[in-house]
This record gives C-alpha cells, sequence and structure tokens, in this order.
C-alpha cells in the first residue's frame, strides 16, 4: 500500500517577532535543478523523508504550503568597518523545522544584495557542505548542510561557473549584526523584542535578564573558539555579522584547517593584514562581543555608566572562559586525567611552531609514543632532541593513548584534497567529494583505503589560498 509523505509545515517565529528584520522574497527560478548531494542523516534528524526532499524544496523555487520566506537583514563590521545595512544579499530562511531555521544559499538576488548577483558556484557550496559535515563530526557547534542542488544556471565569477543552492540548517540564524542592526534603528521596543526572541531560542534560563543573556552567548563563542583552535580550524572571515549567537560556526567562505603549526596563518585571499589569522581568533571573537554588548547597553541598565559596567564585567569573563575550555581540550588531547602545567603545554607550542610540525598529524601520532612507539611522532621533527625531551615529562604522566584517539581525528578535510573534490565536482565528477565526505564523517577511526586523506599536502602543493565564493 502506497504512504503519502505527510505535507511539509515550517513555522515563521522569526518573521512573525521581528517583521522590520524579515523582508518577504522569493527564490529564483532554477532552469534545470539536480540534486548532488543531500545528507540523509539530518533529514531524517528532521524528520524529512525523501519524498519531501524535492528540489523545490531545496532551491525554494517551490516552498511548503503556508511558508513566508523572508531575507533577513542585519548590519556588521566587516574586517573593522561598520557597514549598517547588510543582511541575507543571496539568501532566504525559507522557515523553522523542528525547532531550527531552514536557509538557503545562493537562492537569487534580494534587496539586500548590494552589487552581487545573488547566487553561488558549486564549488563555494560543496566546501560549506563538507567543511560543516567535518565540524559536526568533530563535535563543533556547527550550522549544517542539508543538500547541495545544482541549479542548471551559468554564473559569472572569475569565470563562469556551475550554479548551486546550498541548504542549511541552523539552531537559528541571529547574529551579532542582528542586534547592531537592530540597536542602530534607535528602536528601543525592536531590541527588546530581538533579545527575548534570541532568549526564547536559545537561553530560555536568562529569561527577564539581559545581562545572563549576553553572559551566555560569551560563555558560548568562548567554548566554541577553543573547539576551533584546538583542531586547528581557521575560519577565515570573522565579521560581526558571521558570528551567531547561539554558538554555531556559520558561514564557511574562505575556511581551511591549519596544517604546518604557526598563529600566524592565513588562507584568505582578502584578509591581506591577517587580522582572522588562526592565532587572532580568540581576541576577534572577544571585539565581537564588544559590539554585541554596545547594542545591548539599553537592556543592561536604564543608566549608560551601570550599564557599561555590567558589559565590561561580563565581556572579562570571555578569557577565563575560554582558557577554561581549550585547557580541558589539550588535557584530552594530550591524554590526561588532570589539567598540564602551563610550561608543558608552552613548551609544546614551542616546538611545534618551530619545526612547522603538521598539527593533525603530530597529535595522532603523538598516542602512538605514549604507546611506547615514539618514533612517527619524532620523525615529524628535522632535529627531534626537543621532542624527546618534551615527550620524557609528558610520558611522565601516563598517558591513556585510547582515550587520545577519541578526541585527536586521524582525517580532517585536508586542503588540498578539499580542492581536489571541488575540482572535480565542477567538471561533473563528484566522487572524489563523496569519498572526502565519508573520511571526513568519522574522522577518529582510521579505516583501510583512506590514507591519502590523513596525510598532509604534498610538497609542491605550494601556498594555499582561499576565497569567499560571492
Amino acid at each position: 500500500m502506497d504512504v503519502t509523505s505527510p505535507a511539509l509545515t515550517l513555522t515563521h517565529r522569526f518573521a512573525d517577532a521581528l517583521p522590520e528584520m524579515a523582508v518577504p522574497w522569493q527564490a529564483e527560478d532554477a532552469p534545470a535543478p539536480r540534486l548532488l548531494v543531500v545528507d540523509l542523516e539530518l533529514a531524517a534528524e528532521l524528520g524529512l523523508d525523501a519524498e519531501q526532499l524535492t528540489v523545490g524544496l531545496l532551491t525554494g523555487t517551490e516552498p511548503p504550503s503556508g511558508a513566508t520566506p523572508v531575507a533577513q537583514a542585519y548590519a556588521g563590521h566587516q574586517f573593522g568597518g561598520y557597514s549598517p545595512r547588510l543582511g541575507d544579499g543571496r539568501a532566504l530562511l525559507l522557515g523553522e523545522i523542528d525547532g531550527r531555521d531552514l536557509h538557503l544559499k545562493g537562492s537569487g538576488r534580494t534587496p539586500f544584495a548590494r552589487g552581487g548577483d545573488g547566487l553561488a558556484a558549486v564549488g563555494p557550496m560543496l566546501r560549506e557542505y563538507v567543511i560543516s559535515r567535518a565540524l559536526h563530526a568533530l563535535g563543533i557547534p556547527t550550522t549544517r548542510s542539508l543538500a547541495v542542488t545544482a541549479t542548471g544556471r551559468t554564473i559569472r565569477r572569475e569565470e563562469l561557473l556551475p550554479g548551486a543552492v546550498l541548504a542549511r540548517v541552523a539552531a537559528s540564524h541571529l547574529r551579532v549584526g542582528s542586534f547592531q542592526f537592530a540597536r542602530a534603528t534607535d528602536d528601543l521596543d525592536l531590541l527588546k523584542r530581538l533579545a527575548d526572541h534570541a532568549i526564547s531560542r536559545h537561553y530560555p534560563a536568562a529569561e527577564g535578564d539581559y545581562v545572563a543573556f549576553f553572559d551566555a552567548v560569551v560563555a558560548a563563542q568562548a567554548a566554541l573558539i577553543a573547539q576551533w583552535m584546538l583542531v586547528g580550524f581557521v575560519h577565515g572571515v570573522m565579521n560581526t555579522d558571521n558570528m551567531t549567537i547561539s554558538g554555531e560556526t556559520i558561514d564557511y567562505g574562505p575556511c581551511a584547517f591549519m596544517e604546518a603549526v604557526d598563529p600566524a596563518t592565513v588562507y584568505s585571499s582578502i584578509d591581506t593584514a591577517g587580522r582572522y589569522a588562526y592565532g587572532n581568533q580568540p581576541g576577534i571573537a572577544q571585539w565581537n562581543l564588544a559590539r554585541l554588548a554596545e547594542s545591548l547597553l539599553p537592556l543592561f541598565h536604564d543608566e549608560q555608566e551601570q550599564a557599561v559596567t555590567l558589559a565590561v564585567a561580563s565581556l572579562e569573563r570571555f578569557g577565563p572562559h575560554f582558557d577554561t575550555a581549550w585547557t580541558a581540550g589539550m588535557r584530552a588531547k594530550l591524554g590526561l586525567t588532570t589539567d598540564p602545567d602551563r610550561p608543558l603545554l608552552d613548551d609544546l607550542a614551542t616546538l611545534l611552531r618551530a619545526a612547522r610540525v603538521d598539527y593533525t598529524s603530530f597529535f595522532r601520532t603523538l598516542s602512538a609514543a605514549a604507546r611506547g612507539e615514539t618514533e612517527p611522532a619524532r620523525a615529524l621533527f628535522l632535529d627531534p632532541s626537543g621532542f624527546d625531551s618534551w615527550a620524557e615529562r609528558w610520558l611522565s604522566l601516563a598517558p591513556d593513548a585510547d582515550a587520545m584517539d577519541r578526541v585527536n581525528p586521524v582525517y580532517i578535510p585536508r586542503n588540498h584534497l578539499v580542492e581536489e573534490a571541488l575540482a572535480a565536482a565542477t567538471a561533473g565528477d563528484l566522487e572524489p567529494f563523496h569519498r572526502l565526505v565519508e573520511a571526513v564523517s568519522d574522522p577518529y577511526q582510521e579505516r583501510p583505503g583512506l590514507a591519502r586523506y590523513a596525510e598532509p599536502a604534498p610538497g609542491d602543493f605550494g601556498p594555499y589560498q582561499t576565497f569567499c565564493g560571492t
């Protein structure tokens, strides 16, 4: 007997609560839509079956009955410069499902598009799919890619490229820039409604207490950035409109994973000053949170001076929150049962930086050293004497090798493999992409046939540069 899938219903809480920040809009037509990749596990979490995952839904061209797609308004500091009106220039919020946003990228121009065409290419959308899939598998809070659909449209960048739309899922798309936009209107009621909406969705324990709400965002972001640092993730474009209130990673543009250890690592072609370098990420996160605090000041206290005092006290908690999360993460990576002393961590950082050791490979081979096989780790250093001295101190703490293998990945989206997979996919061959997704979706378990996915880039790969994909 045929069983018909129930009609999909999307709620529209954001659009209902904050109409001043939601512009009703429709996706552009997709001439020849074709599903490229879909995360069926995520679909099942959302209660969606295969029949409901139509290309009309995933491109926004045929939204469910009753849905009210909107382009969201927000402001933001981009590379330190304030833009009062950014918004979803090439994206639409279709609505909410199972308490989470269903959102599109590359669905066409909106009133926020400025000079852009509102479209996206296959390569950058698949990049977001694989990197967000990897971060989710690593246990790092992130927006998640549901599907990438080719549109059949050719778009113009430096060259002509096949177009695509990404459908992604998030706890919400509320950003620091959302609050900057509301604050700039001088509409205190709008600012309060936005904060109440965010509290209801993400931090219900802070209901009626806006300082507690800000505290919660500070703690969430400190934990998130620590997790980025622990796996060598470089976001690449930490503008305030790319920082969520929920504490999820969002907007995978020029992102990449650090290979040779260097705090100054920058991959983004547009980050010429290194503002968003790997080592700068904690400081930039705190700077962004200061901009959120400025936006929330009228809700903290009627007296400006007292509001600032409360904001500063909360913001100063970022550092301790980050240090606690990072130290706990390093304790786990080193297989220890108690927090390591600071000299042990500092000396390791100095060793890795001086030798430009591959970050991911080092920590994975270190578990072999904990089992008595020190040669794989020693081989990463041209002069292993410094490592030998450090390892003697570390081994005296009786590290747990099995515990290390549970937190130090074998597989990450290696930059050369990402580029290889995206180039092949752009040319019509998705097999390398699927193999890469398979590897990074189970990052801790070493598996036969995937050895190349655990290896650093070959010497002839050269300096790596990423692009925003807009």
